[in-house]
């Protein structure tokens, strides 16, 4: 289904997007993935942000409820009208190879976990997200409307991060930034519920790297300055080491006691104050000028200028008066002019000295007690693939014919008040997918499945078939977008997602080719 209402010029193209030809089953896309975090250095930024102080931006974290109520009607068909009816079909998991045996207990999969962003109110929030299989083992799934801002109509939410496992501020895999986003053309652009589903790649995940350096004695090496060599003398220790040291931020009058003469003083010295750089130098260039062959002192003492006359080939291969240094005013030492004669030009070079404060530096070894440091950075912990496996993906699915397990973080109250979710620890539901619509979204291809979830939290929950409880591995079929209270009892009985098609999987195979990499 396809809206014919646009959003304004602001929205279209913000995320990537599936462009859709007719016939749609059997279009060939490959959108450009749009940005949520575009390099390492911000990506390491967004990922401090949630780890900071104990990660308490992720346990201040409030569930998602943007648009997560919707009033469905139930359809007899096993596939929605209107769908993509291609051939049914199966992307492997990570665990296709591995034993299928199952259990009395439902395992609870790793790959799923929560998604973190700052939502359209500036705050922190979190959906459900799911770590998929994929070329790079880099991808995340989740309900289109927790990756793209449909409030303010702005490309995609802030700092936006998966954490598979979470549980309280703990990252047991990591924290994996987003990198890119991929969601259908329809949903970026129109909003259609019927497409509002998305796939991220993100980076390496990271944790907390604590480094504890054990306190205890330690030599170290201590340096004092003092103004006179009598002070420096009483205050040095047996074994210290005394030795002179020019103060060039004090420039004083020739003969001050305590002072030294630097030959060769470039134009930064002799300025002191770099704020007065370009001033000292004009004033430098026009005292040489005027100085005449052999020494001059400047009229405050504290400085003063060489002129000796030099040939032309060491003035250089220029008719223009220069510095030996084109812009480093700490390497500004020589200033070359030259003089208009009626005979030969005759060529100058000028050097400088100042008079500086001397002072008396005294050094020591010394035994001492320091305590124990901690240093804090970002460890890379490697793809989240590797750590979590992958989930499959099934498309065109006939509806009814195998149950599937909906995981999830619900959070949030029913209708009639009662809040039998926190949203704290994954939950599941289990059921047949029934085709489903929501007019109000204007969504006439969705699937729902009879489930007491609450909305809050569960947005982006993984819909997963052929699930196996030996390698907690399936195949995604669904994300859900919203939940429904159908009878009007007061509680929430069914959870609805968008029916994944060929189109579903011409998203997933431009998302799932892009590598991501590293972010330390």
């Amino acid at each position: 289904m396809k809206r014919t209402l646009a959003l304004g010029g602001a929205v279209v193209g913000m995320l990537a997007y599936a462009a859709v030809a007719a016939p749609a089953a059997t279009a060939k896309s490959a959108p450009a993935p749009k940005t949520l975090a575009q390099t390492n250095f911000a990506a390491q930024q967004v990922a401090a942000f949630w780890l900071a102080e104990k990660a308490a931006n992720l346990e201040k974290a409030t569930p998602y409820g943007v648009e997560t109520i919707l009033k469905p009607t139930k359809h007899k068909s096993t596939v929605p009208s209107g769908a993509a009816t291609t051939k049914p079909g199966l992307v492997g998991s990570s665990g296709d190879k591995k034993s299928t045996a199952t259990a009395k207990n439902v395992n609870l999969p790793r790959t799923v976990g929560k998604v973190f962003f700052i939502g359209a109110d500036g705050k922190p929030h979190w959906c459900t997200g799911t770590a998929l299989q994929g070329r790079y083992k880099n991808l995340v799934a989740t309900a289109g409307h927790c990756v793209f801002d449909i409030k303010r109509n702005k490309a995609t939410l802030d700092k936006w991060v998966f954490v598979p496992g979470y549980y309280k501020g703990k990252t047991p895999w990591g924290i994996y930034v987003g990198k890119t986003a991929y969601t259908h053309y329809d949903f970026s652009v129109y909003e259609d519920y019927d497409r509002n589903y998305a796939f991220v790649t993100v980076y390496n995940g990271v944790q907390v790297d604590v480094t504890k350096e054990k306190g205890g004695r330690k030599l170290v090496t201590k340096e004092k300055v003092f103004e006179t060599y009598s002070q420096a003398r009483r205050a040095a220790k047996r074994g210290a080491k005394i030795e002179k040291v020019i103060d060039y931020t004090t420039k004083v009058r020739r003969g001050t006691p305590g002072s030294t003469k630097v030959e060769n003083a470039s134009v930064a010295q002799i300025a002191v104050d770099p704020a007065t750089i370009n001033t000292a130098r004009k004033t430098l260039e026009d005292f040489a000028k005027g100085a005449g062959v052999g020494s001059k002192l400047y009229a405050d003492s504290t400085w003063g200028v060489k002129v000796e006359e030099v040939s032309k080939k060491e003035f250089g291969w220029t008719h223009r008066d220069h510095w030996n240094h084109p812009s480093d005013a700490t390497k500004q030492t020589a200033f070359y002019f030259k003089k208009d004669q009626r005979g030969p030009d005759k060529y100058y070079k000028a050097t400088f000295w100042a008079y500086f404060d001397v002072d008396y530096k005294v050094t020591v070894k010394e035994w001492e007690y320091q305590k124990g440091k901690v240093s804090v950075a970002l460890k890379d912990v490697g793809r989240l693939g590797d750590n979590v496996g992958g989930q499959g993906l099934a498309y065109n699915q006939k509806l009814g014919a195998q149950p599937v397990f909906v995981f999830g973080y619900p959070s949030g109250s029913h209708p009639d008040g009662n809040a039998h979710f926190t949203g704290q620890t994954l939950k599941w539901s289990y059921g047949k997918p029934f085709a489903a619509q929501a007019t109000a979204q204007k969504a006439e291809n969705l699937q729902g499945i009879k489930s007491a979830f609450t909305g809050e939290g569960a947005l982006g929950s993984a819909w997963l078939l052929k699930y196996s409880n030996a390698t907690r591995l399936g195949y995604l079929n669904g994300v859900t977008i919203g939940v429904a209270d159908t009878d009007g009892n007061g509680r929430y009985d069914t959870s609805l997602s968008p029916y994944f098609d060929g189109e579903t999987l011409q998203v997933y195979q431009a998302a799932e080719k892009n590598w991501s990499g590293k972010i330390v």
